[in-house]
C-alpha cells in the first residue's frame, strides 16, 4: 500500500527526533491509549531511547497521524514492533498496513530473516493474520485490554 501524497513518513532513532516530534508522539499515544482506550499504564517506559521510530504525518499541518516503534535483537534473530498507534483522523485510510509493512521491512533490513513479535490487541487478530502474523498465545489482559501474542516467522536469507 502506498502512502497518500498528502502524508510523509520517516524512520528515526530517538536521538534523531526533535523535541516537537517527541512531544507529538507522546501526545498521540496518550490521546489514543490512555484517554480514548481508557487504559492507565506507564507509556513512558524508558524504552523509546533504544527503539527505532517510524512516523507518518500530514505534510501541510504537520499533524502526526501514526507511529510505531521497533526493537531488534540480532543475537536472537528477532525483532518486536510495538506502540502501533493511529490518530482518529487517520483511521480507515490504510495507515495500519503502511505502518506495519514499514516495520516488517525495517526489521528485515536490520536483522535479515528475523522473527517479528507483536503483542496485539485481540480485536486486531485478523488484521495481523492478514500480514503474516500467527497467534501464539491465548487472550490475556494487559493494561485492562485483551491482547494476544503474535509472531511473523523469519524469512530465510538469500
Amino acid at each position: 500500500m502506498k502512502l497518500p501524497e498528502t502524508l510523509t513518513a520517516r524512520w528515526a532513532t530517538f536521538e534523531e527526533l526533535g523535541p516537537n516530534e517527541v512531544h507529538d508522539l507522546l501526545k498521540l499515544r496518550q490521546d489514543v491509549f490512555v484517554l480514548e482506550q481508557t487504559s492507565l499504564y506507564p507509556d513512558i517506559d524508558g524504552k523509546d531511547p533504544i527503539a527505532w521510530h517510524f512516523h507518518i504525518w500530514d505534510k501541510e499541518s504537520g499533524k502526526l497521524f501514526g507511529a510505531i516503534r521497533l526493537f531488534v535483537t540480532p543475537e536472537n534473530n528477532e525483532a518486536r514492533i510495538g506502540r502501533v498507534v493511529i490518530a482518529q483522523e487517520g483511521r480507515g485510510a490504510g495507515l495500519g498496513h503502511i505502518l506495519m509493512q514499514s516495520g516488517i521491512d525495517k526489521a528485515e533490513e536490520l536483522v535479515r530473516g528475523c522473527a517479528i513479535h507483536v503483542s496485539a490487541q485481540a480485536y486486531l487478530e485478523k488484521f495481523y493474520n492478514s500480514i503474516g502474523f500467527e497467534t501464539v498465545s491465548e487472550v490475556y489482559i494487559e493494561d485492562g485490554i485483551p491482547h494476544i501474542d503474535m509472531i511473523r516467522s523469519g524469512r530465510q536469507a538469500d
